[in-house]
């Protein structure tokens, strides 16, 4: 796998600070102020702005967030610089080969970027977050690994009912991109609706974890913060969205999302490929799952970073039996010299753990056992 020059490694970085700044001079007129709230031992930044003589309050994100804390603290300073930004993002795509999304995919991000869904700690999932992950890896992938014709958010359902915000109506949010965008009822609660699609079959759904209960399989979750819109529980994800990271959408002057961690997005992948078996088009997206997972892996553990993905993959081994299976299934549908690699790199960084690599299922020959 091919890296990147070091140039290019940290004009991306530059351009995360500047979308970053960008996105806070949108959200945040000067008009307003940040105060600092404590909620259960706890702090958490919110802006006020006056309108029209009373003062709106908006949910920032946790002081504990140190990205978000310095910028509040530098706002006066922020200035947005779009053009320059703009320039970067062409740089990245066309001098680095660094991956694009289609046009309007970006513009569904950016749409809820806007609108304030990351800001209320929602996170971009599936392959367009995949397309993130070689600018913050400082790697090429193949492009084949980044096609894709939806885009999925999701949010936990407990972080959904306490920013005490909420975004703006989604269907309307979706209707300033594409008239034609409309719900797609529920097919277990005709009342609410978890997916959006248009007249071109373009669908924008939202996600959260199962929380826990059977009582909960396939039923739409109700999420406070999405401006009416509901999400599709999902057993894993709380493992995939967990502790996510910053990177950025190379589209326009560039989107500053909050994608997965790259270590939990491709343990991730090797246990949903194992849950491919029951879908008409299983095979299909079962093999994009374990190639996104195969090159993810790849990319950690060629940038010294093996010790990140062997600890996501512990941390999910040691879930329980299901987890265990999905896991060496995963691993399975590897193919030869990618399987080799990624289980070699798993070893030895869960052997740097201080970790017997026998206590996660890999043998003598760092294969995992049938």
């Amino acid at each position: 796998m091919k890296e990147i020059d070091l140039a290019y490694r940290t004009m991306f970085a530059e351009l995360g600070q500047r979308s970053l700044d960008g996105s806070f001079e949108t959200d945040f007129p000067v008009g307003g102020r940040f105060v600092k709230v404590p909620v259960k031992g706890r702090s958490y930044w919110y802006f006020d702005l006056p309108v029209q003589g009373k003062v709106t309050r908006s949910y920032v994100g946790p002081q504990s967030d140190s990205e978000i804390t310095k910028r509040v603290e530098a706002f006066a300073e922020i200035k947005n610089d779009l053009r320059a930004r703009r320039k970067l993002v062409s740089t990245l795509t066309r001098e680095a080969g660094l991956p694009a999304p289609e046009r309007f995919t970006g513009d569904v991000v950016q749409a809820m970027a806007n609108a304030g869904l990351f800001r209320l700690r929602g996170v971009l999932v599936g392959t367009v977050a995949f397309q993130c992950y070689p600018g913050l890896l400082g790697v090429r992938f193949p492009s084949t690994a980044l096609q894709t014709g939806d885009a999925d958010f999701a949010q936990f359902h407990s972080v959904s009912a306490a920013v005490a915000d909420t975004l703006p109506p989604m269907l309307d949010v979706l209707k300033n991109l594409d008239e034609t965008f409309r719900e797609i009822p529920h097919q277990m609660d005709g009342r609410r609706s978890t997916r959006f699609r248009n007249a071109s079959r373009y669908e924008v759904e939202f996600l959260t974890p199962n929380r826990g209960s059977s009582d909960y399989d396939g039923k739409p979750a109700e999420m406070p913060a999405l401006g009416g819109a509901a999400a599709q529980p999902l057993h894993f994800l709380d493992f995939l969205i967990y502790e996510p990271v910053r990177s950025v959408l190379l589209h326009g002057a560039g989107v500053n999302v909050v994608v997965p961690a790259p270590e939990r997005y491709a343990v991730h992948k090797l246990i949903v490929a194992d849950r491919r078996r029951d879908d008409p088009m299983g095979h299909l997206k079962r093999d994009k799952d374990a190639r996104q997972a195969a090159l993810l892996s790849e990319a950690l553990i060629g940038t010294r970073r093996g010790t990140d993905l062997a600890a996501a993959f512990a941390e999910a081994w040691e879930r329980g039996p299901a987890w265990r299976e999905a896991l060496r299934n995963g691993l399975g549908y590897l193919l030869g010299k990618m399987r080799a690699t990624v289980t070699s790199g798993l070893v030895e960084g869960l052997r740097d753990l201080g970790a017997d690599p026998a206590t996660f299922g890999f043998d003598a020959a760092t294969n995992p056992p049938p």
